[in-house]
């Protein structure tokens, strides 16, 4: 999955219009703090809590704040100078999480377990990253995990014929390790590049959920004591702060080791990405800015900086 994927005005075009409500937002939170004097601290008080209204999170709005109070910039302070600081700031808070999702298990497959709370998009997202990796010419398996869902396993199922990739699917209600089981042994035999696995998204049970996904890990390693390889989180940022909690409670559960932010589009609430980074600090693979499959990209962070904080 290469960054140098988000080249290309259309790509870019969708990304100021997936972060404009988030750009709105805070340059509406940021209306009446510009001065043409030194910005004092009743003013820098007023930035901070903008950044919070605006879901970049606490923590990132603290560092802002901080960064613009060594600045305090002497000459005044206009709304364009404050949008850069702010930029730059988000930019050096995103540039450490942005990481792709690169392909380098030797053997192959490399295993990459996708959850999720249901509704947050991740059937959907599993397709776009098949895509993605089909884009760099890797062969893709997919595993229909979610058992507990006919629906589930039936959307998985369409995406895989659309895109023209084998999938492993059991019965409703059937054991997912068995079928995780299936599914690695098949994408072993036939030397698939990457296999994509989708597991069940309940979480009013947490310790039921861990059983779960601790047996998928055991089943796993018999057959490939180096997978999962990868333990993505699929987030839908429309929930705002509470697509924090999901990282903890994920964190604790699930041993995630990467994000994928999906439903950008038409959210206010895009800051979420930045407090996600500052807090968590894992790594983020890729963002989704739409509904079509090629809607997920890796991100430039600098170019989502700059988009959130309104910069042209």
């Amino acid at each position: 999955m290469s960054p140098s994927d988000t080249s290309g005005s259309s790509w870019t075009d969708r990304l100021f219009g997936g972060f404009r409500k988030t750009s709105e937002r805070l340059t509406e939170n940021l209306a009446g703090i510009v001065s043409k004097t030194r910005l004092d601290d009743a003013q820098l008080d007023g930035l901070e809590d903008a950044l919070i209204l605006s879901d970049l999170g606490p923590r990132a709005a603290a560092r802002i704040r901080e960064r613009l109070s060594d600045d305090r910039f002497d000459r005044g302070a206009d709304e364009a100078a404050i949008k850069q600081a702010v930029a730059d700031e988000v930019a050096a808070i995103l540039r450490p999480v942005a990481k792709p999702l690169d392909i380098v298990a030797f053997p192959r497959p490399q295993v990459v377990l996708v959850i999720g709370v249901n509704g947050s998009g991740k059937t959907t997202t599993i397709a776009k990253l098949a895509h993605l990796f089909q884009e760099q010419d890797y062969s893709v398996m997919l595993v229909a995990g979610d058992t507990f869902r006919a629906a589930a396993i039936g959307q998985l199922a369409v995406w895989a014929e659309r895109l023209g990739v084998p999938i492993i699917k059991g019965p409703e209600g059937g054991d997912p390790s068995a079928v995780v089981f299936d599914g690695v042994k098949a994408a072993t035999e036939a030397g698939t590049d990457v296999l994509i696995v989708d597991t069940a998204g309940r979480l009013q049970n947490k310790r039921e959920l861990m059983d779960e996904l601790a047996k998928i890990r055991r089943v796993l390693g018999r057959l490939n004591v180096a997978a999962p390889h990868d333990v993505v989180l699929v987030l839908d940022a429309t929930n705002g702060q509470n697509a924090l909690q999901q990282i903890e409670i994920f964190k604790e559960v699930a041993g995630v080791t990467g994000l994928v932010m999906t439903k950008l589009d038409g959210t206010a609430r895009g800051g979420v990405l930045v407090a996600a980074a500052e807090q968590y600090g894992l790594p983020i693979h890729a963002i989704g800015v739409g509904e079509k499959i090629d809607d997920l990209r890796p991100f430039d962070p600098d170019l989502v900086a700059r988009v959130i904080a309104g910069v042209a």
